[in-house]
């Protein structure tokens, strides 16, 4: 089962038309490399829900800190602006992801 490899609707793979579809295969990607970006540390933080939907997380390396922090810190040096609002944006895309696909795949 992938990321992105996919546009199959099987319990596992991502639909592109789901909300945050594209951060999440982005972040699956990543991790896959050994990046952690932003869309990688958005993966981390939501991976317990990802991986009980039947979603295929790679490792995600050792953080100093929580997923949440990290990714926090992650907005904080990447971009201008208010990084507390691009965070909520980010977990609000990320849990609109995890109900679409709970709602297409429910978890038994």
């Amino acid at each position: 089962m992938t990321a992105t490899g996919r546009r199959g609707s099987t319990r596992g793979s991502i639909r592109p038309d789901l909300p945050g579809a594209d951060l999440v295969a982005k972040g699956i990607d990543d991790l896959r490399c050994g990046e952690l970006t932003v869309e990688a540390l958005l993966v981390a933080v939501g991976a317990p829900r990802l991986r009980s939907i039947g979603l295929e997380i790679p490792a995600i390396p050792a953080l100093s800190e929580s997923p949440e922090l990290a990714l926090y810190a992650a907005i904080c040096a990447g971009e201008a602006g208010d990084a507390h609002s691009r965070y909520n944006a980010l977990i609000r895309r990320l849990v609109s992801f995890e109900r679409a696909m709970e709602a297409l795949y429910p978890v038994s």
